[in-house]
């Protein structure tokens, strides 16, 4: 008996196929990688599997679990125990007011069945080998990016499920974190089966077993992974595996202006009397880009938040060289869907910053397309679209603004690699061309070697 059989399930928006038929079927320790572009319909696949998709959308195709044909309400019974989903972004999928641990106890608990007891001590033994023991009393606004993944991942596997989708479950990682997180998938996939969905051909190299490379909607080649990522038949695959960083070109290099932005001196940050990073001393002129290693958790998105005024640093001093108006002192959020509302859409959202700097509707269309958006995409919210089609949004939103200043956190980990290469390196000549001082936090190091002037490492 297979655990799970698809045949030609299809994703329609009234009469337009957002997602072409797909069939699949995979028995108990078959894994299953889904590769492909930015807002190719990889997520939207694993949501209509689950069951779990917006009412505006309807499918039509089989779905059989554990061998019995279910529609999308019947497949709710399975959820946690049985199959579950690691959706892509942890601000949709953890409480934001409870704290990690308890949290995380409570899955062991109410989808796993163990008693208090053994719930408690099964979320204490998993938050410790997370690396996040200290943390587990921390909110997910209160986590780093990376961290708050890795409690998103404890919490979809806590329930035993036999089937696991996993939709980009290593962005926002450092390298070490990242093959962690392959080494439990892969575990898993030996209890049940595994489907993973990603863009980054690193992660798909390691899962491997069957793939399937999707691009807008469409199955463009499917077979096995090793024999796929070692001879693309198709040329969408072959452009995704060219097109990884440490196949880019060396940057330019950087035409010195001269002109101070910022002086840092024996910077300390952190939280309360908790210190992350201590005695930071640097410059940034006008023009640079610099680049923001380190572990996750060692606080470069406090960093950002510290430069930019929101935190308040706990020793040191900042001081900003040039006068410039507060909306031109911007930073792009490792998580988009904290950095806009779901209640409207996103020309909406788009229109109001319009209005209330008086932007040049000119400028927005170019803008628009070098960002790879469409038009018709400004019709839906921010849970309409994907990660990857979010964060292009919100780089459209301050680039307008003519930012002086730009904190780029993680701004390419929801992008495949055809169009991370092609939005940071828009990103990094607008920063250029118009004089903005840019610091680009990644985990990559092949992105930051051939983006940035310079490196700040807050591990060292």
């Amino acid at each position: 008996m297979s655990l799970i059989h698809i045949e030609n399930l299809t994703v329609w928006a009234g009469q337009t196929e957002l997602l072409a038929p797909m069939s699949l079927t995979l028995e108990k320790g078959q894994r299953l990688t889904i590769l492909g572009q930015t807002g190719s319909g990889k997520s939207l696949l694993a949501q209509a599997i689950m069951g779990n998709l917006p009412s505006s959308l309807r499918t039509e195709g089989k779905v059989t679990l554990f061998g019995d044909e279910v529609n999308a309400k019947q497949r709710q019974r399975f959820w946690g125990h049985r199959i579950s989903m690691l959706p892509q972004e942890p601000w949709n999928s953890l409480d934001p007011l409870m704290g990690a641990q308890p949290q995380l106890q409570e899955t062991y608990q109410l989808v796993a069945g163990q008693s208090a007891g053994e719930a408690r001590q099964s979320a204490d033994y998993t938050l410790a080998l997370q690396g996040l023991s200290d943390s587990g009393h921390k909110r997910v606004d209160q986590l780093s990016g990376g961290m708050a993944q890795r409690v998103a991942i404890a919490c979809a596997m806590a329930g035993g499920a036999s089937v696991l989708l996993a939709d980009e479950p290593t962005k926002g990682l450092d390298v070490s974190r990242r093959d962690q997180v392959v080494e439990q998938l892969l575990t898993q996939s030996e209890q049940g089966t595994l489907i993973t969905i990603t863009h980054d051909v690193a992660v798909a190299r390691k899962i491997g077993g069957h793939m399937m490379v999707i691009k807008a909607g469409e199955l463009v080649e499917e077979g096995d992974a090793e024999q796929i990522l070692k001879a693309p038949q198709h040329a969408f695959t072959q452009a995704l595996i060219e097109a990884d960083p440490v196949n880019w070109p060396a940057p330019e290099p950087s035409t010195q202006t001269d002109k101070r932005l910022l002086d840092v001196e024996d910077l300390t940050i952190g939280y309360g009397t908790s210190a992350l990073t201590k005695h930071l001393s640097f410059t940034l002129d006008e023009g640079e880009v610099v680049g923001v290693v380190g572990d996750s958790g060692c606080g470069k998105s406090t960093l950002g938040d510290t430069l930019l005024g929101v935190q308040q640093p706990l020793g040191g001093r900042i001081k900003r060289q040039r006068q410039a108006a507060v909306q031109q002192w911007q930073k792009l959020y490792q998580d988009p869907t904290a950095a806009v509302s779901r209640a409207v859409s996103l020309r909406t959202l788009l229109e109001d910053t319009i209005k209330l700097h008086n932007i040049d509707r000119a400028r927005i269309a170019p803008l628009m397309q070098q960002l790879g958006l469409t038009d018709a995409l400004l019709n839906r919210n921010s849970e309409g679209v994907s990660g990857g089609e979010l964060q292009r949004f919100c780089m459209l939103r301050v680039l307008l603004l003519d930012p002086v200043f730009l904190f780029a956190d993680e701004p390419t980990s929801r992008l495949d690699p055809v169009t991370q290469r092609d939005v940071s390196k828009l990103l990094v000549d607008v920063a250029k061309q118009n004089g903005c001082a840019v610091m680009l936090v990644s985990h990559d190091p092949d992105l930051i070697a051939k983006r940035c002037d310079r490196v700040i490492n807050l591990n060292h």
